[in-house]
């Protein structure tokens, strides 16, 4: 899969091309529902399949420190749009420039003269140009005019639950974890290379492998039972804090994440964490002793709900 940054960047597509148009947040199930059927379309019309994204998320740009957080860094939403079998992601930069564009202007320029789309397949929700002028209607009026084939994505749904990512966003400010992995076909995860810390942890007898949080907002916060794999697909348990640490003033938010049993050296190493259970807000405690005395609790009880799950 092959990411490209920019107008200027976009290779030739002689023949054209499939393409959806999304944030693609989190990549949960009603994406991959996507994902896969635009693999399939342009297998069939032997044509390579191109995902459209913006960075900035539209939010992001109009609402700054308000916008919602977001559940992917760009680079762990790349690792999972690979997955699936994607050609290209075409990202876009969303700027004031961009945002003020007509729809006619987006279509023209993008949609026809850059991409010279075949196949679009776009959600029930999607909005474009100026004032979110734009809609499916006005992109199925386009594709007759211009010859491509619209497709509208209808909502996916698990019983009454509209799969989004505002609503998996909703689950894990709830810690309703379990719903959060089944809207994800999986359970939430950042990834992150592990960098040097203060090295407070092994100093209290719990050495963590720290992760920075490239992030204006994290989408959860507090202590967690986790499920951890390298990139060579070696699994590890352990418990993880995500926050700020108040105990020592932390500024910047970090995840730390404890490993049972293990005595080697990640510094730089990837690594996926997979959050499976909440174990408690984040605390200032009163001393380094009482966050000691805390964190061994957390160890206690994160191997208790692996020992009870691995009974299942």
């Amino acid at each position: 899969m092959q990411l490209i940054r920019g107008l200027y960047n976009l290779p030739t597509f002689p023949q054209g091309c499939a393409l959806t148009i999304g944030n693609f947040d989190g990549v949960h199930l009603g994406h991959q529902t996507i994902l896969r059927h635009l693999k399939q379309q342009a297998e069939q019309l032997a044509l390579p399949a191109v995902v459209m994204l913006f960075e900035p998320q539209a939010k992001e740009f109009f609402l700054k420190e308000k916008a919602p957080a977001r559940l992917m860094r760009l680079r762990d939403k790349l690792t999972y749009l690979a997955r699936f079998g994607v050609d290209y992601v075409f990202c876009v930069p969303f700027n004031l420039a961009f945002a003020q564009q007509t729809t006619d202007q987006f279509i023209q320029h993008y949609l026809i003269d850059k991409l010279k789309v075949k196949f679009l397949s776009v959600g029930d929700d999607f909005r474009f140009g100026v004032n979110r002028s734009g809609n499916f209607e006005t992109l199925a009026a386009a594709g007759k005019q211009y010859g491509f084939q619209v497709e509208n994505n209808t909502s996916y749904c698990l019983d009454s639950l509209r799969v989004s990512s505002t609503a998996i966003r909703q689950a894990l400010a709830e810690d309703k974890l379990d719903q959060v992995e089944q809207m994800l076909g999986r359970a939430y995860s950042i990834l992150g290379r592990v960098v040097h810390g203060n090295e407070l942890g092994r100093t209290i007898g719990f050495p963590t492998a720290n992760i920075r949080l490239h992030r204006q907002v994290n989408p959860l916060q507090g202590v967690y039972a986790v499920e951890v794999m390298d990139k060579r697909g070696n699994h590890y348990y352990g418990v993880a804090n995500v926050g700020n640490r108040p105990t020592i003033n932390g500024m910047k938010p970090l995840l730390e994440v404890h490993l049972f049993d293990f005595n080697g050296d990640l510094y730089g190493k990837t690594l996926e964490i997979f959050f499976k259970s909440k174990l408690r807000s984040e605390t200032k405690f009163p001393s380094f002793d009482a966050l000691r005395q805390q964190i061994a609790r957390d160890v206690e009880n994160a191997k208790k709900y692996f020992q009870q799950n691995d009974e299942k």
